[in-house]
């Protein structure tokens, strides 16, 4: 049975277009043309990372949010950010019983933010500065198993990606749900592993109360 949901933060949760504009603007490169890039890397399955050396070699992406951060441009999100389901979403799946948590590739100054956001809505918020481990290492599942107080096949990972959540969390021993947002899920959505792996393949996180009480009960 699954007794736990974690989520994925940036295109589960949170709506990253606004933070990507930003980088465009800081490169000083159209944000048309940087979106378009940004796709291209994924598309060839590349780190996304690679986005920023195709504008600037050489690119340090830590460097350049200290760099951000001391002229008063930090990244950041708020409310606004959030994807439309996710605060009736999280009500649902609360009101449902389910243990809840948020865990993913984020830094020290996200995870504050995240903690301001959502601390009295789930069990669990951790990110992957806070354990030093980034996804799609599988420690960084062993984190999420080792603070979540059930088996992990009672566990829920829900993500965006494939590479980056459904794959590891699945060979982690985690359920998962892939959910249809964002430039990761919507180039790969319709490829073998995003159609065969997960547990669960979803349009809304308002599906996911129904779809676990299904599953759930077929396991009784």
């Amino acid at each position: 049975m699954i007794r736990a949901v974690v989520f994925d933060v940036g295109e589960c949760l949170v709506d990253e277009t606004r933070e990507y504009g930003t980088w465009a603007d800081w490169l000083g490169v159209p944000r048309h043309t940087f979106h378009a890039m940004f796709g291209a890397v994924i598309a060839q399955g590349r780190d996304y990372r690679e986005t920023f050396q195709e504008f600037r070699p050489g690119f340090d992406l830590y460097e350049e949010r200290e760099k951000r951060a001391a002229a008063g441009q930090p990244e950041t999100f708020d409310e606004e950010d959030l994807y439309a389901d996710v605060r009736a979403a999280l009500a649902g799946l609360r009101a449902a019983g389910l243990w809840l948590g948020i865990a993913g590739n984020q830094t020290v100054r996200a995870g504050r933010i995240l903690r301001a956001m959502f601390s009295d809505d789930v069990d669990l918020i951790g990110t992957s500065d806070d354990w030093g481990a980034s996804k799609p290492d599988p420690e960084f599942f062993k984190r999420v198993a080792g603070a979540v107080p059930f088996e992990v096949g009672e566990i829920l990972y829900v993500g965006d990606r494939c590479d980056n959540d459904i794959r590891p969390a699945r060979e982690a021993g985690m359920e998962t749900a892939l959910v249809h947002r964002g430039p990761w899920a919507t180039i790969q959505w319709n490829s073998p592993e995003a159609t065969e792996t997960p547990t669960f393949r979803v349009d809304s996180l308002l599906e996911l109360p129904e779809l676990i009480g299904q599953f759930n009960g077929s396991m009784r």
